[in-house]
């Protein structure tokens, strides 16, 4: 019983401090939106006023809307810019809106299989909706409709719904960990993870309105490598590919399902972030070498990443 009344403690504290900050967003008209979801306050190391993070699936064209806190205050809001590769879009609020103090940002970096997570947001439009559950799985790839692939994606079983893209995921402390994007099946959320690559990826957004990227085009989720290959290379993961999109680079460059990447740009490859951080703007156009085990032999693909445009 002790252990419930901690667990049950942990998660309101977690509800009290993150709800004020995660709105309620809907985009295009506020009459007649065109999309909702929801949006979280974070800190602008600009100082130039309220920003907010949400996905780019949810503003997908928009160029502004309106986001609603918990305490029915209101803000209108302009897309910033949007990076569909991260599924992250950053928004900021009028001037003379009165918005909540900004969230605390934790690093998912740190995140195991198992820890208590708390997602905070809008599902259906019911503001300051708050589910618990576990991080399920690491490094996971998310293939999208339009044929892109978010990468380094946070598996939770916390549970999500329409509505809750763009919300908080945090940790036990109350810090953002994620951005939730997306509803995979059912008992199954995924978030995009707040590190180093994502902090990037906000500055550059709230800059410049765009990110350049680099593009492959590939599925895939960390996997074991074969002990004799492990022992050889002193490390233990790889990246399996479960899919490779069509007529992308990695397609054009013989990248197949099942392959094992072992190394992109001769630096390791264990988990999709590794390879994301190579497909900066420096990397489009330029030869990417990328080894992977194929069977019981070592190939090395040359690929050429597309800038991710759209």
């Amino acid at each position: 019983m002790d252990e419930l009344d901690s667990y049950s403690r942990t998660v309101v504290t977690v509800a009290e401090t993150l709800g004020p900050a995660v709105a309620a967003l809907a985009v295009g008209d506020p009459e007649r939106p065109s999309g909702a979801g929801s949006a979280v306050v974070i800190d602008d190391p600009a100082g130039a006023g309220t920003v907010l993070v949400t996905n780019a699936h949810v503003v997908d064209r928009a160029r502004g809307g309106r986001a609603t806190f918990a305490d029915g205050s209101h803000a209108d809001v302009r897309v910033l810019g949007a990076d569909p590769l991260s599924d992250l879009a950053v928004l900021a609020a009028h001037p003379d809106a009165t918005t909540p103090r900004p969230v605390t940002l934790g690093d998912a970096s740190g995140l195991r299989v198992g820890q208590l997570v708390v997602a905070v947001g809008n599902p259906f439009g019911l503001a300051g909706s708050v589910t618990a559950g576990v991080v399920s799985g690491l490094g996971r790839s998310l293939p999208t409709k339009d044929g892109r692939v978010v990468e380094d994606v946070i598996q939770t079983d916390a549970a999500l719904n329409p509505g809750n893209s763009g919300g908080a995921l945090a940790d036990a402390h109350g810090h953002v960990v994620g951005i939730n994007t997306a509803v995979a099946g059912v008992g199954l959320g995924l978030a995009v993870p707040w590190n180093s690559t994502t902090r990037a990826i906000v500055a550059s957004l709230r800059r410049d309105g765009r990110v350049r990227r680099g593009y492959l085009g590939v599925v895939g989720a960390p996997a074991p490598l074969p002990v004799d290959v492990a022992l050889r290379l002193g490390r233990r993961q790889g990246l399996r590919v479960a899919e490779v999109v069509r007529e992308s680079p990695a397609a054009r460059a013989g990248l197949k399902a099942g392959d094992l990447i072992v190394d992109a740009d001769r630096e390791p490859v264990s988990q999709a972030r590794d390879l994301q951080r190579r497909l900066f703007a420096d990397a489009i156009g330029r030869t990417l070498p990328v080894t992977v085990l194929r069977g019981d032999a070592m190939v090395d693909v040359l690929a050429v990443p597309a800038e991710l445009t759209g």
